[in-house]
């Protein structure tokens, strides 16, 4: 798909994706929790794929795996159990997706949010207020992302979950961003763990939480209405969303994953030389790791919306990040713990390529920002 850099948002469906939905949806569209033989098809084949999902993240138990419609059902899922059941202050981090951040924030009434700041030079949160807030026996329950969205830092994920599993404190990390896009490593031991078939090459509306062993027995419930997931998801399940997630994900294995990142970060890199040297632009957490894909940057003038649109024209489909129109009224939070101003944020661009994008089509989207930068400023 040349011109698309938006990947972060969502990818096109794979192949190998596509090929397995279609074969679901036309042999196993019978509802798994029925009890015909067709029905118990369609439960058999629905286990084989979360024995292999289970497998694949490395975690051994596959009745830890729940799917979900996406990450946004299940990261908000996750953050209502933890308000519900335990006890102490929720942690988050100032750069959360919405669908942490958002159901979060209904606990700031009583007193019993925090959030952890962030490094504006490299993206990434400092993990000292959280030994600290850990030592005094204050928290209970911390959910840290793995890859930021917009600027594609990444998060000091293990050490946080490293932390959470010594003092005993549930973990949530969303991996929406890294799974398909960096080898799966760490992630059984995380505790919950979140992600979302689209993001990698899946069909959209399936996604997936893992549940920590210590959770198996108690009364998670992210939605409720039936006995689906062993009731711990209601709705009948999306077999063939589930097949092309399983798929998609199994296609990108850790060779793929090391080729890419390799590849695209060094296009990646060219790419933002050229524009901090002929667009004058100010890449955003430079400073630190960064997933290979992804490039986020404050424009020198103009709005971005004027830009994209301009983009878009010569055929580049870019973003805008979460602030698709950034003012006071709904600023990005990311652009806020990045420190940058209201007046900055309403010129910030999201670059973010796929495995396949091509030398060529970086340096062209280059060329392309360069030529808009010059008639805006004309």
């Amino acid at each position: 798909m040349p011109g698309y850099f938006d990947h972060n948002a969502t990818t096109p469906i794979a192949g190998v994706a596509r090929r397995a939905w279609v074969e679901a949806e036309e042999s196993y569209w019978h509802n798994p929790s029925g009890l015909y033989r067709e029905a118990g098809e369609s439960r058999r084949v629905l286990e084989d794929w979360r024995e292999a999902l289970a497998d694949h993240l490395d975690v051994e138990d596959p009745e830890r795996l729940v799917f979900t419609s996406g990450a946004t059902e299940a990261n908000n899922a996750i953050v209502g159990h933890f308000a519900r059941n335990l006890g102490g202050v929720i942690v988050v981090s100032g750069i959360e997706h919405p669908s942490v951040e958002a159901p979060a924030s209904l606990l700031e009434k009583n007193e019993r949010l925090r959030r952890l700041p962030t490094d504006p030079l490299n993206g990434t949160v400092e993990l000292g207020y959280l030994r600290e807030w850990i030592s005094k026996g204050e928290v209970g329950a911390v959910s840290l992302m793995a890859a930021n969205n917009e600027t594609g830092a990444l998060q000091p994920w293990r050490e946080a979950a490293a932390l959470c599993r010594e003092a005993g404190i549930p973990f949530h990390t969303d991996a929406a961003q890294w799974i398909g896009k960096l080898p799966v490593c760490g992630f059984h031991q995380a505790g919950f763990v979140t992600g979302s078939a689209h993001k990698f090459g899946g069909a959209k509306g399936v996604g997936f939480l893992v549940l920590p062993e210590e959770e198996l027995g108690s009364p998670f419930h992210g939605l409720v209405g039936g006995p689906q997931e062993q009731g711990r998801r209601a709705g009948t399940e999306n077999l063939p969303g589930v097949a092309s997630m399983v798929a998609a994900l199994l296609e990108r294995g850790d060779a793929t994953l090391t080729d890419w990142s390799e590849r695209q970060a060094r296009f990646r890199d060219d790419f933002e030389v050229r524009l901090e040297k002929e667009a004058g632009v100010k890449i955003l957490a430079k400073g630190g790791d960064r997933l290979w894909n992804t490039s986020m940057f404050v424009l020198p003038e103009g709005k971005n919306v004027k830009w994209l649109a301009r983009l878009s024209q010569r055929g580049y489909s870019v973003s805008t990040g979460s602030a698709c129109s950034a003012g006071k009224e709904n600023p990005s939070s990311v652009m806020m713990a990045m420190g940058l101003s209201f007046e900055e944020m309403g010129r910030v661009l999201r670059i973010s390529g796929g495995g396949e994008t091509g030398e060529e089509e970086w340096m062209g989207l280059a060329e392309a920002i360069i030529e808009v930068g010059k008639e805006i400023g004309a």
